[in-house]
């Protein structure tokens, strides 16, 4: 049975600015019936006869004065010794005795309630589980096996045996995509792996619930919920070719002609560079032919021309902007969003001067949109800077398919990347260019404008991400906050580290929502475009993570609500009850805040859900909302409260445990140029992804049943639900 409290703190510590100042009371008002008389209750009794005689007895009721006294001294002292019950007797006039059995009976009275109060929380529990019982028991009667048609039998799967089943159907349609370039060459088919494979599997039960699959990502057609296969997501990368001792020549040529098209290519004006409908600039192909006739090559069958041109001024200097380029880690970091992995696999030249001027390495990174509807496109590229004598800085990336011919691709690099200028104040202007050949016809429909029109991938969005990414460092080292507004943090420390956190949540988020190729997403249904897709990862030694197994959900979707609509009904903490399920109805309140650019939608905030049943404790939530012209993110994750503490303090946010989830909001296109005025991006539609991440259980070698996958497919579907129903209702 999944238990999905784990999301949130159980802690019910009190925290300074931070926790709730209410308490759950556990005494109701006494029941004078029992403590006004001097009697004792025979059940509390210390010094009771073991064969009582019944006798009658006379009672002699306490003054409110007496009953006053006795409570306030059973509040500092419950079990008084003989002493202190002589000394009571004597200032209240009673006997000893009476203080005896008043206390006696006290001390019974306590214990009943709280009995009577764990006894109604056990029972609402109890209902609880038979209620998922019942649900889950309908659900099951419902279930047919998709190959014979009979009830499907559901069984539990250990993490190593669908890591055997992943590799497998990996492995399946690598060979069949193999045998289909082999067939294509010579003139007749060849039969793979997997049509073998599959005409067996019908001829064999199958015990195990078919949840179907997906077209793209390392998908699982197994039956089995897929994983993100263990260790770095660069892992993947590593069996790429090291550049040989005979190539490197080769390489360094062609990337000092790339040099030169893109520094040409930021210079170049009309008709090189086009206009479109939505903004930015596009390359008119045919003059791009013909003014650089050579280039990498002829553009490959069955890949289409994808290329435009951005600028904007960024508040970073242009030596940093050139370190987060060149430097793997931070490039992927600042850029997580769109960068889903990447890896550097040799340095030829590290630069002259003590920096990165003629800085040249081998590197591969895989690109994503936030889904798990888009393919990635992976690269495996060379990058080159160079520092020019005007003072502008170029950095540049161009594939290397030739290096590694056995491998089709399905989309490589020409000259991309960079021209950075210096301007005063610690100001840069950058110059983007993405240029790509690139085949994706295997985009989901919803998603195909979006990427057609360039947006997805193109330049736009990495300057858009680049200007956020450079305001949310701005802030985050600024010293002049203002303390007007309590829930401001205003500590240089807590707020580098609470910025930390977040950002490591915004990152793990980015990296586990999209198609990438290692993740193995199973799709529970295969209905429509918001089918809900599952995944496993299991987390150990990972200090930023809860030990055990962690279970992956997300769908996508389209809404035909303005993308900026959406994002402030999401971030809105007035707002959240309407669509958080787990949060139970209750009232969200914002507990701190750190603000992360111009726009009032780039915040870090600190939630605390006050819980509207007092026998809950309240929860704490960390989140990140970040918009830009290019899309939106609302991430967030329960927090431990004592690790908040500690992280508001100047900790270490490094080992604080999260599981983040969230929405990543896209436009459904380019907008609409209506014959007058140019609409921008996201006038239109929105293309929301949810995404859950939930512990189902704390032991990572422990087995996952169907009854998880269903209670986690259930809050999705039903938080997707109440989305959908709110905003229709805000927006009509």
């Amino acid at each position: 049975m999944l238990n999905t409290t784990v999301l949130y703190s159980s802690h019910n510590h009190d925290m300074f600015d931070l926790t709730s100042s209410h308490k759950i009371s556990s005494e109701n008002d006494y029941e004078t019936s029992l403590m006004d008389y001097g009697e004792a209750d025979p059940e509390g009794s210390e010094d009771q006869d073991p064969n009582p005689r019944p006798k009658k007895k006379g009672f002699h009721r306490h003054t409110q004065l007496q009953i006053q006294e006795m409570e306030a001294f059973f509040k500092q002292c419950p079990h008084p010794d003989d002493k202190q019950r002589k000394e009571l007797s004597h200032e209240l006039g009673l006997e000893p005795l009476q203080v005896k059995f008043w206390f006696q009976n006290k001390r019974t009275q306590i214990k009943a309630q709280h009995e009577r109060h764990e006894n109604a929380i056990l029972k609402a529990e109890n209902e609880k589980l038979r209620a998922e019982n019942i649900r889950y028991k309908e659900a099951l009667s419902n279930a047919t096996c998709p190959n014979c048609g009979g009830p499907a039998t559901i069984g539990e799967m250990s993490f190593d045996e669908q890591h055997l089943r992943i590799e497998n159907a990996r492995l399946r349609e690598e060979i069949d995509r193999l045998s289909g370039i082999v067939g294509k060459y010579i003139g007749k088919p060849v039969t793979s792996y997997s049509n073998l494979s599959s005409h067996n599997n019908n001829n064999n039960n199958n015990h195990f619930l078919d949840l179907g699959v997906g077209n793209y990502g390392a998908q699982s057609s197994t039956g089995m919920v897929g994983e993100i296969y263990g260790g770095s997501s660069s892992d993947l990368f590593r069996s790429l070719p090291v550049p040989a001792d005979a190539d490197k020549p080769m390489i360094v040529e062609l990337a000092v002609a790339a040099m030169e098209e893109l520094t040409r290519l930021a210079q170049a004006t009309h008709p090189l560079w086009v206009p479109n409908d939505y903004l930015t600039e596009i390359l008119n192909e045919k003059e791009y032919l013909r003014t650089f006739p050579r280039g990498i090559g002829p553009k490959p069958l069955g890949l289409r021309s994808e290329a435009s041109r951005e600028s904007a001024v960024v508040i970073m200097n242009h030596t940093n902007l050139v370190e987060i380029l060149m430097d793997v880690n931070q490039w992927s970091n600042v850029f997580c969003g769109i960068v889903s992995r990447a890896l550097t696999h040799e340095v030829l030249s590290t630069g002259v001067a003590g920096n990165y001027n003629g800085a040249l390495q081998v590197m591969s990174a895989e690109f994503q949109v936030p889904s798990p509807l888009v393919p990635t496109r992976e690269n495996y590229f060379v990058r080159y800077c160079k520092k020019h004598q005007d003072g502008t800085w170029v950095i540049v990336d161009v594939s290397l398919d030739n290096l590694r011919p056995s491998i089709v691709s399905r989309s490589r690099r020409r000259p991309s990347g960079c021209v950075i200028q210096e301007l005063p104040n610690g100001y840069s202007k950058v110059i983007w260019i993405e240029h790509v050949e690139v085949d994706d016809r295997v985009v989901h429909s919803i998603y195909k404008p979006l990427v057609d029109s360039g947006i997805a991938f193109g330049a736009k969005r990495w300057v858009a991400t680049l200007d956020r990414q450079c305001e949310r460092l701005a802030s985050s080292m600024a010293s002049n906050i203002s303390a007007g507004d309590l829930s401001v943090i205003t500590s240089p420390e807590g707020r580098k580290s609470m910025l930390n956190l977040a950002e490591r949540m915004v990152m793990s988020f980015c990296t586990g929502v999209g198609a990438s190729t290692s993740h193995a997403w199973t799709t529970l249904s295969a209905t429509g475009c918001d089918d809900v897709r599952v995944m496993t990862r299991k987390s150990m030694d990972d200090p930023g993570r809860p030990p055990g197994i962690v279970l992956s959900a997300a769908t996508s979707f389209w809404l035909s609500v303005p993308p900026k609509t959406v994002f402030d009904f999401l971030r809105d903490e007035n707002s959240r009850r309407e669509w958080d399920i787990l949060s139970n109805g209750g009232q969200v309140q914002e507990m701190a805040h750190i603000a992360n650019g111009h726009d009032p939608g780039n915040c870090v905030s600190l939630l605390r859900v006050n819980s509207v049943n007092s026998n809950q404790s309240n929860m704490l939530i960390l989140q990140e909302c970040c918009t830009d012209s290019s899309g939106s993110y609302v991430v967030y994750a329960p927090v431990d409260i004592v690790a908040m503490n500690v992280v508001l303090s100047g900790g270490d946010p490094d080992y604080v445990a999260l599981l983040p989830s969230g929405f990543a909001i896209l436009p459904d296109g380019p907008g609409l140029n209506n014959g007058g005025g140019i609409v921008d991006v996201g006038s239109g539609g929105s293309l929301l992804t949810v995404a859950f991440q939930i512990l189902v259980d704390s032991a990572p070698t422990a087995k996952l049943s169907l009854a998880s996958v269903a209670t986690v497919n259930s809050l999705i579907k039903c938080t997707v639900e109440r989305i959908k129903a709110a905003l229709i209702s805000h927006n009509t």
